[in-house]
């Protein structure tokens, strides 16, 4: 895929990124509402809709599977923290229902 029309898509409609095969967790690349459809792209260039149960702030990450209390949070392809509740796919992730304690043991 040109470099070029790869960047273009994600800047038409409500899109959102994967950046690594093993993530869980999706960036919004422009403000979303709930029940908002996305065009997902994960890094290799495939893409899919999906649909956010929450308003997701741009820059922010959603879930696109259900994460239980306790689950890693993958981004980047590496844990980024765990979830301190459970959310829905769709959900919003934040401070408010992850932690992250890596680095401070």
């Amino acid at each position: 895929m040109e470099t070029e029309n790869y960047f273009s898509d994600m800047t038409r409609g409500s899109s959102a990124l994967v950046l690594h095969e093993r993530d869980n967790v999706g960036v919004a690349l422009s403000d979303l509402k709930a029940g908002d459809s996305v065009t997902v792209i994960e890094g290799g260039g495939a893409k899919y809709d999906f649909t956010v149960s929450e308003d997701i702030a741009f820059g922010h990450k959603f879930a696109l599977r259900a994460l239980p209390p306790e689950s890693r949070v993958y981004k980047y392809g590496e844990e980024i923290g765990r979830m301190s509740s459970g959310v829905d796919a769709g959900g919003w992730i934040h401070v408010h229902n992850m932690y992250c304690d890596r680095g401070m043991k």
